[in-house]
């Protein structure tokens, strides 16, 4: 003890000692879904409400896609071929992940609602550092859209403000626990119980779409270490929620793009309910 009564040691506030993004990867991914072949030999095309549309082509590990841009998009057309994983969330409902070569700099997280004919794309952008002002340093533009040739049913995905007030713990593996507290339709608060991160919290941005009823697409940005996430997770079971998801953004050096998969078990601990007259929902 010091003479204040302090146990001197490191602080958890110092953010300069966080781990980076490539030291949190090893072993993180222990609770991650195998990838799912279900997409092979398929040929997807998403259009959405520019016009645009992408046609993935899938074998077991690589997708070749064709951007052509619509009256409402100012892109040109472009093409390239990826790696990818695809997880099954539910039936007929796949989670696509995979990192441009052609721009390491951006990477997709696409969702493909076989069953009703729906997609949701979030592509994620590492911005420069001279970013406009309060900007985070990996940006998300969602953009959702209809699976041609398909039979479109159900409601399009959207944002929703479903997850506020909930508390979930999630199992990333037997060393990696998180807690999730969802605050708002912008924000949420994390933190780490157990890993090489505990003690660390943070309140970070977020989005949150719904993509079939107690499915949800969930995305934060961190602030302070230059990384992004998107997942989705099966929350219909409180007791046994299960999430699919993916980290990206810079290295150690800050120079190079990151980028790997990751799963995780949650279960619901308890749920705020607000006064009425200040209800979110």
């Amino acid at each position: 003890m010091t003479e204040h009564g302090t146990i001197p040691g490191p602080s958890l506030s110092d953010t300069s000692t966080w781990l980076p993004l490539d030291g949190l990867a090893p072993g993180f991914d222990a609770n991650k879904a195998p990838h799912d072949t279900g997409l092979a030999g398929q040929v997807v095309v998403v259009t959405d409400g520019r016009g645009t549309s992408v046609t993935h082509e899938f074998t077991d590990s690589e997708v070749s896609w064709d951007y052509q841009p619509g009256p409402g998009d100012s892109l040109e057309a472009h093409q390239g071929t990826d790696a990818y994983e695809a997880f099954l969330v539910d039936d007929g409902l796949y989670f696509v992940q995979f990192h441009h070569r052609f721009r390491p700099d951006q990477a997709v997280s696409l969702v493909l609602d076989l069953r009703d004919g729906r997609a949701l794309s979030v592509l994620s952008t590492i911005l420069d550092e001279d970013r406009p002002a309060g900007a985070t340093r990996v940006r998300h533009d969602f953009g959702p859209a209809v699976i041609a040739g398909a039979e479109v049913s159900g409601a399009a995905p959207a944002p929703t403000s479903s997850l506020i007030g909930r508390r979930v713990v999630w199992d990333y593996s037997p060393e990696h626990a998180y807690e999730h507290i969802y605050l708002s339709e912008q924000w949420y608060t994390w933190q780490c119980l157990a890993g090489p991160e505990k003690g660390l919290a943070d309140t970070d941005e977020n989005s949150v779409w719904q993509v079939r009823p107690g499915i949800y697409v969930f995305a934060w940005r961190e602030k302070v270490i230059p990384c992004a996430s998107v997942t989705i997770a099966d929350h219909r079971d409180a007791s046994a929620i299960r999430s699919h998801g993916v980290l990206f953004g810079l290295d150690e050096t800050g120079e190079v793009p990151t980028h790997f998969t990751f799963g995780a078990h949650g279960r619901l601990v308890s749920m705020t309910v607000h006064p009425e007259n200040l209800n979110f929902v």
